[in-house]
């Protein structure tokens, strides 16, 4: 027995964000909302009234698919077989150098496989993989992800970005010859590690130019350390205050505003707010690499400003980076733990009405960002978390994943919550599997 064409989600509880301008309150709440999907696509959203048919969600919170904005699957579940590792980011990263010698074709798909898996069941969407690109030529890892995302197209959107240190992209001509590259490959775009230990003007500039020219989005990691002058986030302004780049620049990490003075900070917090810049933040990893030295407690916890970011309406998205490898010795693929981390340590408002955005907003990696977002003629992806208590969230992440109107995850555990027609569908869909 096939799901019908039309299906109704209703007394759903969106976050304000997601929702129209002029949706009625009920107190200080918006009204819940039915969620008309027809052919696995969202057809409207509008507020429940009483008569309303459907699966009866009871209140229960829920979010569009989600999104994990920065990864690296090529390190992923190594911690293993990485021994005794000392602390810190540079330390991290000779680590992960030394395991490149197992990094074989078969060793790259199965790990990154079993993220995509995860992510996945948790209800992500869209993944922006970064993978080491450290010559000339183009990584194994490159061509492994892009036979990965063939595979997953239906289920997980896998991105690739070439993650280049800045002394190799000193060589105009390589940064050209790899830009050249990464234009031809499927959904792929550019990006750098710009830091203290291996920063040149020279070559964040031929980075941007070469991006440019190809019009490639830059997603990069920037000033990831905790110093009282940063280099990485001035330069790229000065040089964007020049010219114009008509792409999007996705800056993550940024951990050096937090540890620059206050007001050297927000002035360069202004600025970024004239560019089409996205900051991503990634409180697993920087909670455990920043101002790490074994056997001290940490006293500044490397997270970038993100209230002040958000104040600035720059958007802002919090990611997961690293799984159980030198950076991140333990973690999952879920955006939403990651918020976790980010509300506690970052002390964000309005979880669930204002920062849930931070892990859905796909169009923050884009070129343009939608002022508009809307769930109308969109995929019926959905998160629906068992929970009805915004203050609950994202503490509460027990949860349901629909993925083009069809729940992917195992709806017994909601029976107490959802009516008889929720069971009925759910019988359905395991029927026609």
């Amino acid at each position: 027995m096939g799901l019908t064409k039309n299906q109704y989600l209703t007394y759903a509880r969106l976050p304000k964000w997601l929702l129209p301008s002029g949706w009625p309150m009920e107190g200080m709440a918006p009204a819940l909302a039915t969620i008309h999907i027809f052919e696995g696509k969202v057809h409207s959203v509008v507020p429940s009234v009483q008569d309303d048919s459907g699966t009866n969600l009871s209140g229960g919170l829920v979010l569009p698919g989600l999104v994990e904005a920065h990864a690296h699957l090529d390190k992923t579940f190594t911690i293993h077989r990485l021994g005794e590792l000392q602390p810190g980011l540079l330390n991290a990263i000779q680590a992960m150098k030394s395991d490149q010698k197992n990094w074989s074709y078969e060793d790259l798909f199965d790990r990154a496989e079993q993220a995509l898996e995860q992510a996945y069941r948790n209800g992500v969407v869209f993944l922006r993989t970064h993978v080491d690109w450290v010559s000339e030529n183009t990584p194994l890892a490159w061509d492994v992800f892009g036979d990965l995302a063939k595979k997953w197209q239906s289920r997980v959107r896998l991105q690739r970005v070439a993650l280049i240190p800045l002394g190799l992209l000193e060589n105009k001509a390589w940064s050209r010859q790899i830009a050249n590259t990464i234009r031809l490959s499927d959904d792929s775009q550019m990006g750098g590690f710009i830091h203290s230990s291996n920063f040149t003007y020279i070559g964040i500039k031929n980075l941007i130019e070469a991006a440019s020219d190809e019009a490639l989005i830059l997603d990069l990691h920037i000033d990831e350390e905790l110093i009282d002058e940063p280099q990485g986030l001035p330069a790229l302004l000065d040089i964007l205050d020049g010219q114009s780049f008509h792409s999007r620049i996705v800056c993550g990490h940024v951990c050096a505003l937090s540890s620059v003075d206050e007001s050297v900070a927000l002035t360069l917090l202004g600025r970024v707010a004239k560019h089409p810049i996205t900051l991503v933040t990634l409180p697993g990893t920087n909670l455990l690499l920043q101002d790490a030295r074994t056997g001290r407690t940490p006293r500044n916890r490397g997270l970038t400003l993100v209230n002040e970011a958000m104040q600035r309406n720059i958007p802002t998205m919090v990611a997961t980076d690293n799984v159980q490898d030198a950076f991140c010795h333990l973690g999952e693929y879920d955006p939403v733990k990651a918020l976790q981390l980010g509300v506690y340590s970052g002390h964000l408002q309005h979880a669930f009405d204002v920062w849930s955005q931070s892990i859905c907003r796909f169009d923050w990696l884009n070129s343009a960002t939608d002022k508009n977002f809307s769930l109308v003629g969109k995929e019926a992806d959905f998160v629906i978390f068992d929970t009805k208590n915004v203050s609950s969230w994202p503490s509460n992440i027990a949860r349901l994943v629909m993925r083009k109107g069809q729940f992917i995850t195992n709806t017994s555990i909601f029976h107490s919550r959802f009516d008889t027609h929720f069971n009925d569908q759910n019988k359905e869909v395991n029927d026609e599997r």
